[in-house]
């Protein structure tokens, strides 16, 4: 197949992909159109139907079609153009190629985290742990599978599991610099932090979020879900209960970012600051790596909110 990494403009296409959003606007002169999002493990790409005629059959959201389209060049982004378009046929298509997917080993992360775990001294938040990550099959398996986000970073199977060791990696280099850290607390809750996005958003092919992930949120999810485990563990402190929750609460940072809480404790301040700071250092890493071109700046990145370089610089203006 025609992988949507690979494509370039002016080049005609004909083979499957994911249809991950489809959408019926109007255009300035009232004319309806189609626009829509096509998907497959190597990344996504916007796509338009202008004219709707028998050669576009009917077909939603979530389903695997095959496009006749030419790929165009649209605000420095490429663009596909579909003049036909039908549902794909189950056997016409091999679904692991149309989902992204960690190109690391995503059991050797899980192996990595339950080391982690294994590594707490606090008899309370090893059981908690243990009985979320150990004894509770749905979440151990799809911890493994989930994304970190819908799209904004870590979008991709493993990418949860992924994200969630190089936060316990930058907490444990943090916390190990300064006086008054509480190691276990830091470490449980830098684990712990986004497993509500495996009740937030839904499975592959689709990653997107559900109905609780819509009302609720994955920072309420997780709360709601370590206190009920906590409260299945006999005499469970109450003011520890209250510091672990504190830092799933607060690791956002700030109210504007959603954020319920704002860090009152340095392990909280801590979290927040790594797992910022992974998000943000991978939103440069994919926009760098998606850009294929040999131009220097990418382009602007929405979610960093400016436009990136890439560092390529090697010095030559300057010799001689």
């Amino acid at each position: 197949m025609r992988y949507i990494e690979d494509l370039k403009e002016d080049e005609r296409v004909c083979d499957h992909y994911l249809c991950k959003q489809r959408r019926s606007l109007k255009s300035r002169n009232g004319k309806t159109y189609l626009s829509l999002t096509l998907q497959d493990k190597t990344g996504t790409i916007e796509a338009k139907v202008w004219e709707m005629n028998k050669d576009i059959q009917s077909f939603d959201s979530g389903d695997f079609v095959k496009i006749d389209a030419t790929v165009l060049m649209y605000q420095n982004d490429l663009q596909m153009k579909v003049t036909r378009l039908r549902k794909s046929q189950e056997g016409e298509y091999e679904p692991m190629d149309y989902i992204p997917c960690s190109d690391k080993d995503i059991s050797d992360l899980y192996s990595k985290i339950m080391d982690y775990i294994k590594s707490l001294t606090n008899s309370y938040i090893k059981q908690l742990m243990e009985n979320i990550f150990t004894k509770n099959a749905y979440i151990s398996e799809s911890f493994k599978k989930h994304s970190a986000a819908k799209n904004m970073h870590h979008s991709y199977m493993g990418g949860l599991v992924e994200h969630t060791l190089n936060v316990v990696e930058i907490c444990e280099f943090l916390g190990s610099r300064y006086k008054f850290v509480n190691r276990d607390l830091l470490i449980a809750t830098a684990i712990l932090h986004d497993l509500g996005k495996v009740y937030e958003l839904s499975e592959f092919p689709e990653n997107d979020y559900t109905d609780d992930g819509q009302l609720l949120g994955h920072i309420v999810i997780c709360v709601d879900l370590v206190s009920k485990e906590m409260d299945k563990i006999p005499n469970f402190p109450h003011q520890l209960q209250s510091l672990i929750k504190h830092s799933i609460l607060s690791h956002h940072g700030e109210y504007e970012y959603g954020s319920p809480k704002r860090p009152k404790t340095i392990e909280a301040y801590i979290l927040h600051c790594a797992d910022n700071t992974d998000a943000k250092m991978k939103a440069f890493e994919e926009a760098i790596e998606d850009d294929s071109s040999s131009r220097t700046w990418v382009g602007l990145n929405r979610m960093l909110g400016r436009n990136i370089r890439k560092s390529d610089y090697n010095g030559n203006e300057f010799n001689g």
